[in-house]
């Protein structure tokens, strides 16, 4: 291959090297010492023992191998230099956008990203909906957004068979495909397609790029695809469920941003079927999309990287989609992924494929490896529980042993990961993801091995409900397992207390680390109660609202298609009854919407500031795609690594006490200002102004009593008051509206330190 450029995107220092490798030898001298002498001899101690010691064994030295892989990978995790084209270079680009049963409000978000997409030449673009159920309703969606529809009527082999039928109607050198909720950002095209013509263009020492001599071009050097990462705008069921949405990033954000890219050395990133741009030249030499697999991506990809193609994988989040939102959509997507990749190694019969290198063969067999850690994850949490509860001894060795060998391993494995890891995962955290879906993954695991397949298909829900909590009765085996695991850790400790025993003390520590990661299980099984049908995202962009021609500025603090919530310095009366509504306008730097809708809550934040939540009304065509635009073209807000104090017992307490808590909202749609202001009356008394809503104050009398009918000489105006009948002091403002757009109301809280509203317009925001 011809000289490329790569970018080391975390170049260890000799220091962080020096770690790697003590965890290394560690680990090492763990494993050969495990072996040798401490699995449990069956002339002494049974063969059930024996056999139980193997396993434990087993899944050490498979952990370890796939350790050290992981520590190999990381550490060189590289990104080729993006080359520099020359804008009437580049091509044509197919955009699949491949649909099942999802809706047609679902794919109008993807759609509206394709799109918006930037390219030098917008007509070389071209967007595709590829429908296998052949909807009317999609066909309508397409026509209406003026992109193309390819529908199948029908479709016997799943997205590869839709894909597939689309790349025979179309002709264009590359191809983007998306799934149906990936909506891919502003740069998507212009951030991946510069990738493709690494073959024709070299960095010179300047930085600048030059097209290759005849002489300087490999003929073996070509581009198959170029993945970017599957990012998600909603949390994911571990962020969710945990009450975690700030404290840990993604759970696939791993794999994307550090080990995808870890495999590009090894030429080996896996293609994941979307968010991805790809050559159809190397489509078109394996045949297409693969079939009689149910992760025809993947396979896709190996079969494309054996036909001599260079395949990158990017660390940058280019597209946005929903994550799975019901924890049985979640597994039933894990199952799939997991026989997929296990039946597809099998198809391409990777341990001999004479075109795939030993380093891509490795990569490999680590994602074959990857599949059983679950079953490990079992091995783990029942060994301990087998020697105190059943008298079963799975090790045999001495605390001494332990200390000297064990702890210096599991400590700088610790350690390696840390630093290797990006600040995306520890190991404490994958054994609470693996705790928590290992029940269900273990079964279908081994059965796919013994090549007996699951008939039906699932395709993962991408639809979001509001309402579902709890799949608890997927839980059971956590519970039991818990059970198990609180009882031996009672045994363990007596017998430590009673016979001085403190070996033991390991086992209590296995023991608690295991009963901790199966609470946090049970946390997420118990699930929590989605309030909203769609995602609000944190959000803060400049917002200039107009009521009848009184203008309020402030930013939003968080929005969704349906609603947002606007925070303004002071108070401001907006429209709340039914049939009235105010316009909304929204900017950015990329884009601009003007939306209207009507208050239904108000509160008063701690700062002082005033937070409106407010629910729109339907946005007009053009405003609805910009409006969309400014929510979904953007980084997300969610965490993008883990919390510098993250622990389990920090976890455990959060989740008890998010999980004990009531929620409160307010159900004002009208500000309470209080003043406690003083003024005199059309009658030439004087009145306490207690607090004001604009359409209605609380009075109390300074000097005389009160009288149900009461005019207040306000600044610049007379507020004419009528008492509530059967609320002693409360008026309504019978002229409220004539006192708001005289700025009476502004002026009057102005005199208990309000802010006026400031008539200028803010900068607009990024997007």
């Amino acid at each position: 291959m011809s000289k490329v450029k790569i970018k080391n995107v975390n170049e260890k220092t000799i220091k962080e090297k020096f770690w790697v490798w003590c965890a290394i030898i560690s680990m090492t001298v763990y494993v050969v010492w495990r072996i040798f002498f401490t699995v449990p001899d069956h002339n002494i101690y049974g063969w059930v023992a024996t056999i139980c010691g193997i396993f434990l064994v087993a899944a050490e030295t498979i952990s370890m191998l796939e350790g050290t892989e992981h520590f190999t990978r990381l550490r060189r995790k590289s990104i080729p230099e993006k080359p520099v084209l020359p804008l009437d270079w580049f091509p044509d680009v197919d955009v699949f956008i491949a649909t099942h049963n999802e809706s047609a409000d679902l794919l109008y978000k993807t759609v509206n990203g394709c799109k918006h997409m930037r390219y030098p030449d917008r007509k070389k673009v071209h967007i595709y909906l590829c429908d296998d159920s052949n909807r009317p309703e999609v066909a309508a969606l397409a026509r209406k957004m003026g992109v193309g529809y390819f529908g199948m009527e029908e479709n016997k082999l799943a997205k590869a068979g839709n894909l597939n039928h689309a790349l025979s109607l179309t002709h264009s050198p590359y191809v983007a495909t998306f799934d149906a909720d990936m909506i891919p950002t502003r740069e998507f095209l212009m951030e991946t397609v510069p990738y493709m013509f690494l073959p024709r263009l070299k960095q010179l020492d300047d930085g600048t790029w030059a097209e290759r001599s005849e002489d300087e071009v490999d003929e073996d050097f070509k581009m198959g695809f170029i993945q970017t990462p599957q990012s998600f705008y909603n949390p994911d069921l571990f962020q969710f469920n945990f009450y975690s949405e700030k404290r840990i990033p993604n759970e696939q954000d791993f794999f994307f941003r550090e080990i995808n890219v870890g495999r590009n050395r090894a030429n080996a990133p896996i293609y994941a079927g979307s968010n991805t741009l790809i050559s159809r030249e190397a489509l078109d030499e394996v045949g297409g999309i693969a079939t009689g697999t149910i992760t025809e991506d993947f396979e896709t990809g190996i079969k494309i990287q054996a036909k001599g193609y260079t395949c990158y994988a990017l660390d940058k989040a280019l597209a946005h989609g929903l994550a799975p939102t019901d924890i049985d959509s979640l597994i039933r997507q894990r199952v799939r992924w997991g026989r997929g990749c296990i039946s597809s190694l099998r198809h391409v019969h990777l341990l001999f494929h004479p075109n795939l290198k030993l380093n891509t063969k490795l990569s490999y067999i680590s994602c074959w490896l990857y599949w059983w850690t679950f079953f490990r994850r079992f091995i783990y949490i029942i060994s301990p529980i087998l020697f105190v509860v059943f008298g079963i001894p799975v090790v045999i060795c001495g605390l001494w042993e332990l200390l000297l060998i064990w702890l210096p391993s599991y400590l700088l494995y610790n350690h390696a990961l840390k630093i290797t890891s990006g600040k995306l995962r520890t190991q404490r955290w994958s054994n609470i993801v693996d705790t928590v879906i290992f029940p269900y993954m273990i079964l279908p695991i081994l059965l796919e091995t013994l090549f007996i397949k699951e008939k039906k298909f699932h395709v993962t829900n991408k639809e979001r409900t509001a309402g579902k909590k709890s799949d608890f009765q997927l839980a059971v085996p956590h519970i039991l397992l818990l059970v198990l695991d609180g009882y031996a850790l009672f045994l363990a400790v007596y017998t430590s207390i009673h016979t001085y025993n403190y070996g033991m003390a390991i086992i209590i520590y296995w023991l608690l680390m295991n009963g901790l990661s199966l609470f946090m299980a049970l946390f997420f099984m118990s699930g929590r109660k989605n309030l909203r049908a769609n995602d609000r995202f944190t959000v803060e962009f400049p917002a200039e609202v107009d009521y009848h021609g009184k203008k309020y500025y402030g930013v939003t603090g968080d929005a969704s298609e349906t609603g947002l919530s606007l925070i303004f310095s002071q108070s401001a009366y907006l429209p709340h009854e039914k049939g009235e509504e105010m316009e909304i306008r929204l900017k950015t730097e990329r884009y601009e919407a003007v939306v209207k809708g009507t208050a239904v809550q108000v509160s008063k934040q701690e700062d002082g500031s005033w937070r409106y939540g407010v629910k729109l009304s339907e946005l007009d065509e053009e405003n609805k795609a910009s409006y969309f635009q400014m929510l979904y073209d953007r980084d997300h807000s969610l965490a993008k690594q883990m919390g510098k104090s993250v622990s389990i017992f920090e976890d455990v307490f959060l989740n008890i006490h998010r999980r004990a808590e009531r929620g409160t909202q307010s159900r004002r749609a009208l500000p309470r200002v209080d003043l406690g202001l003083e003024l005199p009356t059309v009658t030439g008394g004087k009145v306490r102004i207690v607090d004001c809503n604009y359409e209605f104050a609380r009075l109390e009398a300074v000097d005389a009593i009160l009288l149900p009918y009461e005019q207040v000489k306000a600044p610049g105006g007379v507020m004419i008051c009528r008492q509530v009948e059967g609320k002693a002091g409360l008026y309504q403002i019978e002229n409220w509206q004539e006192l708001l757009f005289n700025g009476v109301f502004d002026t009057l809280f102005a005199q208990a330190d309000y802010a006026l509203p400031e008539e200028k317009e803010p900068a607009p925001a990024k997007s």
